[in-house]
């Protein structure tokens, strides 16, 4: 199958791109009955002719192209109506009746503040598209797509998510007129993966009852089924946190498939790069080192453990808190006893058979580096987070 992608080095067709070449280049094996033969990628800045020979071998065509920001409002529908004008007639020239997607926006409902030159040129764009359909008889899929997020969006442009991303991830200010507007939104994932299920004639159909999409498989219209409406308040808010994991340590809840899931890896993809690496505290002694690495909000922490060749580490136990110990490094000894008894459980670990130790409540437990000369490295999840005024740790050596 030969895809043409037009607006191929915006946010969308960029994206769509390089998902494209995963599955061609047999990277992504998520969609075996999927064969990509070559990838068009079209664009403003692309030699005129290349379109017509595009046109004449595309088994599929993505119009992403478009004009979101024009000088002169006169271009608007130039750029949206005018280039996809082109497309389809390039098309009929070499009789080629393949699919066509065409990417329009919610705003071409034209209703309240939708009503724009923008919308109207989106508007027009359809209303050809599915003209074109109807007369050729070639497949037409028009999405109307709310407001996209996701990595590679240019902030500053037509994205306030990628805008608040930006500037909050280079310590820069923002301005939110009303934290409770809410926004639709489009994870540039959840669109890709529509894409790809409309290659495999698996897209998704819609009506529109104003300016809400209601999902119906004989509807008009195509849309990606999974989107997200949240408030600019909600959005900074989490946008904040993130910000404040690298000095709290503590990881949000983001739940599979969740709105914040989604934004979270929008908002690494614009740290800078003194922003990437960032300090941990290593707390230091003549035993070794005990550095904390990552607390969550509600599945305690995760920490690593140094011991210098020689030492013992722990001696102590928990009412509560219960502990995995995991060494990845060196070769050493864990003991546990329970409290009141004399039985010890010896476990031997090594960083050559990695394996996962409970720390039993109720239980004193220590760590022993055998090593003389190699020091022992041991990953440690606790289920709650630290708290000084509640440390439930009390001394007692095990043997």
């Amino acid at each position: 199958m030969n895809i043409l992608v037009t607006g191929a080095k915006g946010f969308a067709g960029k994206n769509l791109c390089e998902s494209l070449k995963n599955i061609r280049d047999g990277k992504d094996k998520t969609r075996p009955e999927l064969y990509i033969d070559e990838i068009f990628e079209y664009d403003i800045d692309s030699d005129a002719g290349l379109l017509d020979e595009y046109c004449s071998k595309a088994d599929f065509v993505f119009n992403f192209a478009g004009v979101n920001r024009p000088q002169n409002p006169e271009e608007f529908m130039q750029g949206n109506f005018g280039f996809a004008s082109c497309l389809l007639d390039t098309l009929k020239k070499h009789n080629n009746k393949c699919p066509v997607m065409i990417s329009s926006s919610i705003q071409a409902t034209c209703i309240g503040r939708y009503d724009s030159d923008y919308g109207r040129s989106k508007k027009a764009g359809e209303d050809l598209v599915f003209a074109y359909g109807k007369k050729t008889g070639a497949k037409v899929l028009v999405y109307r797509f709310p407001n996209l997020f996701g990595k590679w969006c240019r902030p500053n442009y037509n994205s306030a998510v990628a805008t608040f991303c930006n500037n909050i991830a280079n310590d820069l200010p923002i301005t939110v007129s009303d934290r409770n507007v809410q926004l639709e939104l489009l994870y540039i994932d959840d669109l890709v993966t529509e894409m790809l299920d409309a290659l495999e004639n698996k897209e998704h159909h819609c009506t529109f009852d104003g300016i809400e999409t209601v999902l119906d498989e004989k509807g008009k219209f195509c849309a990606a089924p999974v989107t997200h409406k949240v408030t600019l308040g909600e959005i900074v808010d989490l946008l904040d946190s993130f910000k404040e994991q690298t000095n709290t340590l503590v990881m949000p809840e983001i739940p599979d498939n969740s709105f914040a899931k989604k934004l979270y890896s929008t908002y690494l993809s614009y740290l800078p790069k003194e922003k990437v690496a960032f300090p941990l505290k290593m707390n230091e002694d003549a035993r070794g080192s005990f550095t904390e690495l990552l607390k969550t909000e509600k599945c305690g922490q995760f920490s690593v453990n140094i011991s210098k060749p020689g030492i013992t580490k722990g001696q102590h136990w928990h009412h509560s808190k219960w502990e995995f110990f995991i060494v990845v490094s060196g070769h050493g000894l864990i003991q546990e006893r329970k409290i009141g008894t004399d039985e010890v459980l010896n476990f031997e670990v090594s960083g050559d058979k990695i394996e996962a130790i409970h720390m039993l409540p109720g239980y004193t437990h220590n760590i022993i580096n055998l090593s003389e000369t190699e020091n022992l490295v041991t990953v440690m999840w606790a289920n709650e987070q630290f708290d000084p005024n509640h440390p439930d740790t009390f001394f007692e050596v095990v043997e």
